[in-house]
């Protein structure tokens, strides 16, 4: 395996409470991590895309993002990790502008319209109809709850195709990437999400955000968020037909979905 771990987000459902964070191999293509999250974040970023895959595939050379705020963390390890590289001669990171880096860039572009934009479109038109107020926070929770939980199986499933399917001149990312990186580590020898910010927070005298939240959870007890899960599936048993049809542009089903889970938190907030 190359080098290079590029890792970047997408924001293109920021507005509705999903945030997206992929991370791919340098060499290979492969894509290696990835998180869906209400807000970006670094204590996820960290634990979710760039810890999962050191622990999946090894150390990388080198760590590449753009100059966000929220791949802090990442890059603090990162470096703490440094010693440990093969190639000592090389930064252990590299920030960029995100449009330097085309292989992202073109992946997102089938994200996007593969998962974000059917969803975007579906969330824009209940506005345009003043059914979806935003600027309440119950509303704000339900949609980026039932919004990031359809972009996870849309991810999932092109995470899936990506790493299976052949790159011209290249060849498939799953065969390109066997093997990892030479340098390996056990869960026990990289820090926890908490572990790595409280080492960050005073060593740089920072106080990370260790939880990011987008809108307001309308339960305080446990029963009812258990019930009103469990009208929700009754109702809606399969949620991978919302995304599906609104991949065929029948928004219906996801925005009738989402109208009856504001509804149903509604009455508890």
């Amino acid at each position: 395996m190359h080098h290079k771990l590029h890792i970047d987000q997408n924001e293109k459902l920021v507005k509705y409470g999903v945030t997206y964070v992929i991370a791919i191999d340098g060499y290979s293509g492969k894509l290696v991590g990835y998180s869906i999250m209400p807000i970006q974040n670094n204590l996820i970023i960290y634990d979710e895309v760039y810890k999962s895959a050191v622990l999946n595939y090894g150390l990388w050379d080198q760590v590449r993002v753009d100059h966000g705020r929220e791949f802090v963390l990442t890059l603090f390890i990162q470096e703490k990790l440094s010693g440990c590289r093969l190639a000592q001669e090389k930064p252990p990171y590299l920030q960029t502008t995100s449009t330097k880096n085309h292989r992202i860039e073109r992946i997102w572009s089938e994200v996007n319209n593969r998962v974000s934009y059917p969803l975007k479109a579906a969330l824009i038109e209940l506005e345009a109809q003043e059914r979806l107020n935003m600027e309440d926070e119950t509303v704000r929770f339900c949609v980026s709850s039932l919004t990031r939980q359809l972009a996870s199986v849309g991810l999932q499933r092109f995470v899936n195709a990506w790493n299976h399917h052949a790159v011209s001149g290249r060849g498939i990312p799953n065969v390109l990437a066997e093997g990892g990186c030479r340098v390996k580590f056990t869960a026990d020898q990289l820090p926890t999400a908490s572990q790595a910010a409280d080492l960050y927070d005073g060593e740089r005298g920072s106080n990370l955000t260790r939880t990011s939240v987008f809108g307001i959870d309308p339960f305080t007890d446990a029963t009812e968020r258990q019930q009103a899960a469990r009208r929700f599936n009754e109702a809606c048993p399969d949620i991978t037909v919302l995304l599906e049809e609104a991949l065929k542009q029948n928004f219906r089903p996801y925005q009738d979905a989402m109208l009856h889970l504001i509804h149903l938190c509604s009455q508890h907030d």
